[in-house]
């Protein structure tokens, strides 16, 4: 050596890195890890849906700040023994509660992949950018937007809900609003939304700045789509009393029931009124690709913005929600933001303007992209389009099996596929919301439970790409005999149940 005596420590690598000192060591535990995590989702009917977490679980969670340094295989262990046997379950097919995607292995290699990569998607010039641009292009056809169209993923739809409410209320107020505030005009500002509308909506006005009573929940009808009669006379009402109406959100597939609402007649109100109209089709709108469901959504087309998860029918693993917005140059006024060290150059790694941080309040970004292109072009749209088909047919088998069976009661239509019903008793609200908590604790199906004009429902939101018609049978089996203990109708008859994990 020449020079200095004293030699840096950053020449060999840093003494702090985080890089193991042996990488063959670490190699063989990270196949494990994988090995372990495909066995999981190969076996996942030989285990429950859910199971209750013992204390012993907890308790792992509630140790003090870690000061040292543990070994990774004992940390693994510890996810392998108190983490993955109580997780929501909703990669199981017999997990039916709320509109839980159930993910595919292909999307879990993805994010791996992506989470060595590492990259930061708020900006600058590099191929994961390109991945998320190519997204917002499909995207874009798929729901017959055109040019000039733009998107941005964001954790989920609750997330793209309030982005797009924010973009309609900088095309209502004008750029200065966003330095100015709400001022006069935005406290007038009204929008609309049904009854049966994810509460999400209402708390988007609320961070938006509107408050939560400038959104005008309108009645339904038998089919629980919102009343676009009522709605019309809603608009009417305020901007005769003074207010200015700008927003209306439909919905592509209710929360409760799946219901779509009338988009065809919705997209002609809002352009006769002149309002901004996003479609929530959280779930629903990617019964696009179903040829099925697709004539159901005609109108989509229309909308100013949609918002949609990939994370549910799309069966990309958690979180991949998604804002699509017609006019790019309106979106971009809601959320760009120039600043000295946002810098955009013709050249080099500042290049590649424009930036997805101009879409939206996020500069730290993770490559959500990757996992929706991985899965994208491995399945095929075609053959994604065939799960949510599929979804539906089973939600009409169930749908079959409760109208032939005289202890169940269907409680709303089934328009996609999401079945409410329940067990018929005279204490019908307190027997069906014990029934849906025995089944979760059983292991043998995870439905949820949701209030319809008063009565509680049985809610099977059948949205994993695994569950078949065996699936629905174990859950109306269970679903009489847990009914039948509860009521004492008639003697109890073991249900099969898969063992709890141990």
């Amino acid at each position: 050596m020449t020079g200095s005596s004293s030699e840096s420590p950053a020449q060999e690598g840093s003494e702090t890195s985080l890089d193991p000192k042996d990488w063959d060591e670490l190699r063989l535990l990270g196949h494990r890890m994988l090995d372990d995590m495909i066995d999981h989702i190969a076996t996942i009917r030989e285990r429950p849906v859910w199971q209750p977490i013992p204390d012993v679980a907890r308790a792992q969670f509630r140790e003090a700040l870690p000061r040292k340094s543990s070994g990774l295989g004992e940390v693994y262990r510890t996810f392998t023994d108190f983490i993955a046997p109580y997780a929501t379950g909703n990669t199981h097919p017999g997990f039916m509660g709320w509109v839980h995607g159930g993910g595919s292995v292909v999307g879990m290699l993805a994010e791996m992949l992506a989470a060595g990569l590492n990259a930061n998607l708020g900006g600058r010039d590099h191929v994961p950018i390109e991945v998320e641009r190519q997204i917002v292009e499909w995207t874009r056809e798929m729901f017959g937007f055109p040019t000039g169209a733009s998107g941005i993923f964001v954790t989920g739809t609750s997330m793209a809900n309030l982005l797009a409410v924010l973009v309609a209320r900088t095309c209502a107020l004008g750029k200065p609003s966003r330095r100015n505030g709400l001022g006069k005009a935005g406290a007038l500002l009204t929008a609309y939304t049904s009854k049966a509308a994810h509460g999400c909506i209402s708390k988007a006005m609320d961070i938006a700045g509107f408050g939560s009573d400038a959104l005008r929940s309108v009645a339904v009808d038998q089919a629980h789509r919102i009343d676009v009669a009522a709605l019309r006379a809603q608009i009417r009402r305020d901007r005769d009393t003074g207010l200015s109406p700008f927003l209306v959100v439909a919905s592509a597939g209710t929360v409760d029931v799946g219901a779509i609402d009338d988009l065809v007649a919705l997209g002609a109100l809002c352009r006769e009124e002149k309002l901004w109209f996003h479609i929530d089709g959280a779930f629903g709108a990617l019964g696009i690709l179903s040829d099925e469901v697709a004539p159901k959504l005609v109108g989509i087309e229309t909308a100013d913005s949609i918002a949609l998860d990939f994370h549910k029918w799309g069966q990309v693993p958690y979180d991949a929600g998604f804002l699509l917005v017609r006019d790019g140059e309106r979106h971009r006024d809601a959320f760009a933001a120039p600043a000295a060290y946002l810098r955009r150059e013709t050249r080099g790694l500042a290049a590649g303007s424009l930036w997805p941080c101009d879409l939206g309040p996020d500069l730290s970004r993770g490559f959500r992209a990757l996992k929706t292109w991985f899965t994208l072009k491995t399945y095929g749209t075609e053959r994604l389009g065939a799960v949510i088909k599929q979804c539906c047919e089973l939600a009409r088998y169930l749908e079959g099996r409760i109208t032939a069976e005289p202890r169940l009661e269907l409680l709303a239509p089934v328009n996609l596929n999401i079945v409410c019903f329940r067990y018929r008793s005279g204490d019908a609200n307190e027997v069906n919301g014990e029934i849906v908590i025995n089944l979760q604790e059983s292991g043998i199906a995870a439905p949820s439970a949701t209030m319809l004009d008063g009565q509680l429902a049985i809610r099977a939101a059948i949205v994993n790409h695994r569950t078949g018609i065996g699936d629905i049978d174990r859950l109306v089996a269970a679903v009489l005999e847990f009914g039948a203990r509860r009521a004492a109708e008639r003697p109890v008859v073991e249900v099969e149940a898969p063992p709890l994990a141990v």
